[in-house]
């Protein structure tokens, strides 16, 4: 998507250990008309699947996956970081970050991810794939189908995309960087 791939060179910051900060307009201050564009791509892209939910895991992929679910008139389910004390029926997963490198245990109800549930995933960064291998657990848990994941920016040499596609699943990157090296932001 050229509109996101303009901006990340405009406004992305790579900083050294294959960091790209897109907090200008991503995932810190964000650009609501940028993410709308988003949205419609994905809708163009998913909107003739049989999807009956969205999800995403706080906090950076919220918006997006709000405005994509608003478009498709779909439900918006967020997998959540800190364990509520009022969440029943339980499901979790640890999830490692590659930014703040550390592990968390990430969870969802079981009343809003069930068998009946045919899920796009969305999320602003793949880079090693361990929020998405998160989700394909809870999702398995809940006996959930995943059709597709979807994320606004890919790191293609950290080779998370390498792992679903080993993994038979479908996903869509908006943007993919093939290299930081030397803090130069390299786009496909």
């Amino acid at each position: 998507m050229e509109l996101l791939k303009q901006r990340i060179l405009q406004d992305g910051k790579c900083y050294p250990g294959g960091i790209l900060k897109v907090d200008s307009f991503i995932n810190h201050q964000m650009d609501p008309n940028l993410m709308m564009e988003l949205a419609r791509e994905m809708v163009r892209i998913f909107g003739r699947r049989p999807i009956n939910k969205i999800v995403t895991i706080e906090a950076s992929g919220i918006a997006p996956a709000i405005l994509t679910g608003y478009l498709m008139q779909l439900p918006v389910v967020f997998i959540k970081k800190k364990q509520p004390k009022t969440m029943d029926r339980m499901l979790s997963a640890v999830v490692h970050s590659f930014t703040k490198d550390r592990d968390y245990t990430v969870c969802i109800s079981a009343d809003f991810l069930t068998p009946a549930d045919r899920v796009l995933f969305i999320d602003d960064f793949l880079a090693n794939g361990n929020a998405a291998k998160g989700v394909i657990d809870l999702c398995a848990q809940a006996g959930a189908k995943i059709e597709a994941m979807a994320f606004l920016i890919e790191k293609a040499f950290q080779h998370g995309g390498d792992y679903l596609r080993s993994a038979g699943v479908d996903y869509t990157a908006l943007a993919t960087v093939t290299s930081l090296d030397d803090c130069k932001i390299e786009l496909e």
